[in-house]
C-alpha cells in the first residue's frame, strides 16, 4: 500500500524500510515490549527510595507529555481515519458504520457479562469484605512543578466527526487536492509518532509507576480489594478469549495465536492507561495478524475511540461492589439502561488515562444514584486499575480488525465477481 509519498512502510519493525516508524533500525534494537516491562519494574523499584522531589521530576515531564498528547491526539485521529476511510473507497461509509455497530455491540455485551459475573460471584466470594470500601484513603499526592498547557484545537468527539466528514467527502468528490494534503497530513502524524511519541513513552510509564509507588495509593487500594481486582481481570482475559475465539471463527485464523500477537499493545497499554496513546503499538501488532494496513489504519484508530469493552466491564463492576455494599439497588432493571448509556457515553473516553470513569461520572451520579462521597470511592477503585481496562480495550480492537479485514475481503470479492 502506498502511503502518499510513494514509499511502501510498515509499523512498529514489520519491515526494516525508511519510515520513522520502523522500529528495527540501529535506533531501536530493543523492541519496545522489553522497554515497557523494563519501564515499569524501575519505576517501582525507584519509587522505594527516590526522594519526594525527584519523583516530582518526572511527574513535571508525564505532565506535560500528557498535555502534548492531549494536543497531539484529534490531529491523529483526522490524521489517521480520515484517509483510513476514503482510500477503503465508496463502501466506507457502509463499512463504517458496520465498524461503529460492532464495537458498540462489543461495549454493551461486555458490560452485561461484567453484571452477570458480579452478581454471581461477588455475594459467594467477597462476603463481608465489601463493607471495608468506605475506609480508603483518598488524600491528595505529589504534584508536578509546573506543567504547559497545551489545550487541543478540537475535542475527540469533535476530531472523530470531522474525520467522517473529511474522509467520505474525499470519497465522494473528485479532485485529488484534499485527498493528497490528507496523505501527507498522516505522514506527518506518522513522523510525530515514530520520533516523538513511542521514543518518549517508555520514560513515561516509568514516571506513572514510580508515581503510584511513591505515593502508595495503588498498592494500599489494591490489597485492599485484591479479591475484586482478581475477579476483573479473569473477566478481561475470559472476554478477550471470547471475542478473540469469534473473530477467529470469521476470519479463519488460530484465535489463540492472534490474541498472543496482540500481547505487545496490552502491556504498552498497561503502562499508557490511554487507548489513544497505544495506538501505534496496537496498529502494528493487528497488521503482524494479518490484517491489510488500508483497514488496520482505519479501524485501530476508530476503535480506539468508540470500542470500551474492557473500562465498561470494569466501570459495571467496580459500580456494583459499591452499590452492593451501600445496600443499594443493583437490580438488572437499572443496570441494562445504565450499561447501554454508558456504551454511548464513553466514546470520547478514551483521549485520557482515566478517561472512561471521568466521562461516565455524571451518569453514575444520575442513574445510580451515588453521592459525591460514592463517586470520590468509586474514582479511587477505578484508577487503581485503570489499566486492566485499556489494555483490554486495545487488544479487543485487534480482534474488531480481523473481522472487519474479512468483511471488506468478502465484499470485495463480490464486486469483482458481479463484474
Amino acid at each position: 500500500m502506498e502511503w502518499g509519498v510513494g514509499k511502501k512502510y510498515y509499523f512498529c519493525g514489520i519491515k526494516k524500510l525508511t519510515h520513522p516508524l520502523n522500529m528495527t533500525n540501529k535506533r531501536f534494537k530493543m523492541g519496545l515490549l522489553p522497554k515497557v516491562l523494563i519501564a515499569i519494574a524501575l519505576g517501582i523499584l525507584f519509587s522505594l527510595f527516590f526522594p519526594d522531589w525527584a519523583v516530582r521530576i518526572f511527574i513535571t515531564v508525564n505532565s506535560i507529555f500528557s498535555n502534548f498528547l492531549g494536543l497531539i491526539i484529534p490531529l491523529l485521529i483526522i490524521g489517521l481515519i480520515a484517509p483510513g476511510i476514503f482510500e477503503l473507497g465508496k463502501g466506507a461509509g457502509k463499512l463504517l458504520l458496520i465498524t461503529a455497530g460492532i464495537a458498540y455491540f462489543s461495549t454493551i455485551l461486555s458490560g452485561f457479562f461484567s453484571y452477570f459475573t458480579c452478581a454471581w460471584s461477588y455475594p459467594r466470594l467477597l462476603g463481608n469484605s465489601l463493607n471495608s470500601l468506605g475506609n480508603i484513603d483518598m488524600s491528595g499526592g505529589l504534584l508536578p512543578y509546573f506543567t504547559i498547557e497545551m489545550d487541543p484545537i478540537m475535542s475527540v468527539t469533535t476530531a472523530l466527526v470531522t474525520a467522517f466528514v473529511i474522509g467520505l467527502g474525499v470519497t465522494a468528490v473528485k479532485g485529488d487536492t484534499m485527498r493528497k494534503f490528507m496523505l501527507d497530513f498522516k505522514d506527518i502524524i506518522y513522523v510525530v509518532i515514530g520520533r516523538v511519541i513511542i521514543p518518549v513513552l517508555p520514560l513515561f510509564i516509568f514516571g506513572i509507576f514510580l508515581q503510584m509507588g511513591a505515593e502508595g495509593k495503588v498498592s494500599a487500594v489494591m490489597g485492599m480489594f485484591l479479591k475484586i481486582i482478581v475477579i476483573i481481570f479473569i473477566m478481561h482475559i475470559l472476554l478477550l478469549v471470547m471475542q478473540f475465539l469469534v473473530a477467529g471463527s470469521i476470519a479463519r485464523k488460530n484465535p489463540f495465536k492472534a490474541l498472543f500477537t496482540m500481547l505487545p499493545a496490552y502491556v504498552t497499554a498497561l503502562g499508557t492507561q490511554s487507548s489513544a496513546a497505544t495506538i501505534p503499538v496496537t496498529l502494528g501488532q493487528t497488521i503482524k495478524n494479518g490484517v491489510r494496513e488500508e483497514v488496520a489504519g482505519f479501524v485501530i484508530p476508530l476503535c480506539a475511540t468508540i470500542h470500551l469493552a474492557g473500562s465498561i466491564l470494569k466501570i459495571v463492576a467496580c459500580a456494583y461492589a459499591i452499590s452492593l455494599s451501600m445496600g443499594m439497588n443493583v437490580g438488572l432493571d437499572l443496570y441494562a439502561g445504565f450499561i447501554l448509556m454508558l456504551g454511548i457515553l464513553m466514546v470520547a473516553a478514551p483521549g485520557v488515562p482515566g478517561g472512561a470513569i471521568m466521562a461516565s461520572i455524571g451518569l453514575i451520579a444520575s442513574m445510580l444514584g451515588f453521592d459525591p462521597s460514592m463517586q470520590g470511592l468509586m474514582i479511587a477503585l477505578y484508577i487503581a486499575m485503570d489499566s486492566f481496562g485499556t489494555a483490554a480495550n486495545v487488544t479487543g480492537d485487534g480482534a474488531i480488525a480481523l473481522i472487519i479485514d474479512t468483511i471488506k475481503t468478502k465484499s470485495s470479492t463480490k464486486t469483482v465477481t458481479l463484474e
